[in-house]
């Protein structure tokens, strides 16, 4: 399949402005600069004051950095969401169908459409987790699609998010923030509506509860404070009305969750965790863990709570299962994808390898376990001593990564400090899945503000936009 290496731009064709940006265009060019440059400076200060912050590991600076935010959202019209949408709704499908025939009766290996060994031998599968069934055979109840456009704006899935997608709570606070800065904007444009994630969200959860919980309780379950993520943990817990938990606060009794309250015990139905499985329950993986909550598994074996996302999920969103999911698609539904994967070169296959170190400099080498940015190599940007040492990985442990082209992922205009310059851009749509599956109109568009750079991620310089999808 053959990528163009010329970004498509979102907001201009090749004979001017597009269509769903001509409000918005029309209103930047009589905008005042220097009001502009006020409001970008509210728009910190406001986001420093209600605490919207991130914790990078391992950096000296400070424990806590602010995401950047640019005032120019990405807009998509209604035909293009309802596209998107339909491919997001058709992958998560999938990708819930296949997690639960890993743990049960695993058809799709015995018909040979995805290696068994790349199952069975991978740190993400949890054979604790075969044969429990899990409310309405959910396991990804929350996932985090990355989707990107290339080429002639033709969008690709980039990567599945299936353990702990985060980022939700910058997509409604980047909302509420243009609507603050900005409210002539939504008089001019039939957005659609994101606020109301947090009632899909639960609505979602109480849906999954264990059978017979009429009025189920549900928790949010932090690492802690020190977490990168902490701020959207107590976000999502506050804008549900739930309460935010550590391990300490839970306790397993006669195989039910309780938590421990000024009133007493209280049991607990759902548990909507952003912890990590080998941290969930030191009785069943990590005997050092003092993040879990001791018998989780065995409360959760015997049908007596329910995790969101379901413990062994990350199997089906690890870089070695991505190229397998328009195969899984064909198998489980019976249709063709509707969303295109990114080429993919598996190097434990030798001819893969072999094509992947020849064109070293063209590629993105990624590790199968790899997040946040890191551990990747994007060939076009490195140096000959970089691509020698990474060379040398590669070769020590070939079955730890794939590769892919580089695609030039498609611009948007961004305010920079030398003014409005083209920026590349990813979107996170957030698809919840219980009785229905549900998502809110966009998602969370992350922007590369490095000029040239194609790493979105907020740990690695990246910022934020508001997404707009037009209602018409």
């Amino acid at each position: 399949m053959a990528l163009s290496h010329t970004p498509y731009d979102e907001m201009h064709a090749s004979d001017g402005v597009r269509a769903h940006y001509r409000a918005f265009a029309d209103w930047l060019k009589k905008a005042p600069p220097e009001r502009l440059q006020r409001k970008r400076d509210e728009a910190d200060t406001l986001f420093h004051r209600v605490g919207i912050t991130f914790a990078v590991y391992g950096e000296a600076a400070g424990t806590e950095r602010l995401i950047p935010f640019d005032i120019v959202p990405r807009i998509i019209p209604a035909d293009e969401w309802q596209q998107l949408a339909a491919g997001l709704k058709q992958r998560v499908r999938a990708l819930n169908a296949f997690t639960k025939d890993i743990y049960h009766d695993q058809e799709i290996l015995r018909a040979g459409k995805v290696p068994k060994e790349e199952v069975l031998n991978n740190a993400q599968y949890r054979p604790e987790m075969q044969g429990i069934k899990v409310p309405n055979d959910i396991y990804a109840h929350i996932a985090g699609i990355d989707v990107v456009r290339a080429g002639k704006g033709e969008f690709y899935v980039l990567e599945d998010n299936l353990r702990v997608p985060s980022g939700v709570s910058y997509m409604i606070e980047d909302r509420k923030m243009m609507m603050r800065l900005f409210p002539e904007l939504f008089a001019r444009h039939s957005v659609a509506p994101v606020e109301h994630y947090p009632d899909l969200l639960l609505d979602n959860l109480r849906s999954v509860a264990p059978s017979g919980v009429n009025d189920p309780v549900v928790v949010v379950l932090t690492p802690g404070a020190y977490n990168s993520a902490y701020f959207e943990h107590a976000f999502l817990a506050q804008q549900m009305g739930v309460e935010l938990v550590e391990g300490a606060d839970l306790f397993v009794k006669d195989d039910s969750v309780y938590m421990r309250t000024t009133r007493g015990p209280q049991r607990v139905d759902v548990i909507y965790r952003r912890i990590d499985d080998d941290f969930l329950d030191p009785l069943a993986f990590r005997a050092d863990s003092m993040l879990g909550v001791p018998g989780l598994l065995a409360a959760y074996r015997a049908g007596r709570v329910t995790v969101a996302n379901a413990i062994g999920t990350g199997v089906a969103d690890d870089k070695s299962i991505y190229p397998y999911v328009p195969d899984m698609i064909r198998f489980y539904l019976g249709e063709e994808p509707l969303l295109n994967n990114v080429p993919t070169y598996i190097l434990r296959r030798k001819e893969d390898l072999a094509y992947t170190l020849a064109h070293l400099a063209e590629l993105v080498v990624k590790e199968v376990h790899g997040a946040g940015g890191y551990g990747m190599l994007i060939g076009p940007a490195a140096s000959k001593e970089e691509l020698s040492a990474f060379r040398e990985r590669i070769l020590a442990a070939p079955q730890k990564y794939i590769a892919q082209p580089t695609l030039s992922l498609s611009a948007c205009p961004t305010f920079v400090a030398s003014g409005l310059a083209p920026r590349h851009i990813d979107l996170r749509p957030f698809v919840l899945s219980g009785r229905d599956i549900k998502l809110v109109p966009g998602g969370l568009t992350r922007v590369a503000l490095r000029e040239g750079s194609l790493v979105v991620n907020s740990s690695q310089g990246g910022g934020t936009k508001d997404t707009w999808v037009l209602e018409r």
